[in-house]
């Protein structure tokens, strides 16, 4: 039996994981975070025995020990925002002899997880940041088409959110960068854009249809022009099902670029909130895409599209299928090699979007 601990696990993304994992029967999952009552809670709603929940404080001392008393083979960070979070987490799953899996989205995070590689590696144990839409999924796509481009040139992606409004940790991740400025690389030079910004009118294919979208700091952004060196542009936008809420914050973000506030990250609790009350008004559908541009293999001009559409709500079970599908390798005990890295190539499309079957997302995408 392959014990899983899914820290944060009653939180948006981690209930949905521990449910994902749940019916797995080699795998025993444990809901754990600060707040014993809602691990409890979330157990119970899972049918899990009340010893499953776990009160467990990531920051403390004992972490790791209480990880080795416990018996975790696998601890699934779900407990953002991961903006500003140091490695403690995955520092004392090595220490406890556990793999570690997160859905973080910081960009220097994620892109930074290398410097736990050696550790990692003596441990024999597999450290995987950004388990999630970026850059699991989207690498997994980009992989797919790489090899039908004789020179790959450009990956443009993007994500425009359903209704429900994730959790509040979210939102502060992202609102964190609202307004304040990141690098991407563009026509082969590094240059500014500020969160948010650069707004656009972005074409889904329907049920989806329009969306503004602004940019965003994603892993992406600083893992891709490595993975794939001959991309000369990668960029990612973001958006919200209301386009009066995403206009909102496109304001919020100009305040924060003229200097007339400093950032947006206060109102993320009210405006979290507020979106949780507009829910019912919003569009239930959302959607993802991986554009690419390059030169074909015939030496022709060469551009292909993937995307994956959601109703119903669906939506935020997309950011949780990748690690559900890296979790469950492990515990048949046919992942990737030991070591510290961005969750890049380590999982195929096919395996990314196995744990969405049965809801209500389906994919549009060109031949390969």
């Amino acid at each position: 039996m392959h014990t899983m601990l899914v820290l944060g696990g009653y939180g948006f993304f981690g209930t949905r994981i521990a449910a994902g994992l749940v019916g797995n029967s080699n795998v025993r999952v444990l809901i754990a975070g600060r707040d014993q009552a809602q691990a409890r809670g979330s157990a119970r709603a899972m049918q899990l025995p009340d010893d499953h929940a776990i009160r467990l404080d990531a920051t403390a001392a004992d972490f790791s020990a209480s990880l080795r008393t416990l018996g975790v083979n696998t601890v699934i960070h779900t407990a953002g925002p991961f903006q500003g979070q140091d490695y403690k987490v995955a520092s004392d799953a090595i220490a406890a002899g556990a793999n570690y899996i997160d859905l973080a989205d910081g960009r220097r995070f994620v892109a930074g997880i290398g410097v736990l590689d050696d550790t990692a590696r003596c441990s024999g144990v597999l450290v995987a940041s950004g388990a999630s839409s970026v850059p699991a999924l989207s690498s997994a796509i980009v992989d797919v088409y790489a090899p039908a481009f004789e020179r790959l040139e450009s990956i443009r992606l993007g994500i425009g959110s359903g209704a429900r409004a994730p959790g509040l940790a979210t939102v502060q991740g992202v609102f964190g960068y609202c307004g304040k400025p990141f690098r991407r690389l563009e026509n082969g030079a590094w240059t500014d854009t500020h969160g948010w910004l650069d707004l656009m009118r972005y074409e889904f294919p329907q049920p989806v249809g329009r969306r503004f979208l602004g940019s965003c700091d994603v892993p992406d952004l600083e893992v891709f022009p490595t993975r794939y060196g001959s991309v000369r542009t990668v960029t990612f936008h973001g958006g919200f099902a209301s386009d009066i809420g995403h206009l909102f914050v496109w304001m919020m973000a100009q305040l924060v670029r003229a200097g007339v506030i400093s950032s947006v990250a206060p109102l993320a609790r009210p405006l979290n909130r507020m979106s949780r009350w507009l829910e019912p008004l919003i569009s239930d559908k959302g959607a993802m895409f991986v554009e690419m541009e390059g030169v074909g293999r015939d030496g022709q001009a060469m551009k292909r599209r993937w995307c994956i559409l959601a109703a119903q709500n669906h939506g935020p079970y997309i950011p949780c299928a990748a690690a559900i599908a890296l979790a469950k390798k492990l515990a048949d005990g046919v992942a990737p090699h030991s070591g510290a890295r961005p969750c890049v190539g380590m999982l195929t499309v096919e395996e990314c979007l196995a744990p969405l079957k049965g809801l209500d997302v389906r994919v549009v995408a060109d031949p390969v």
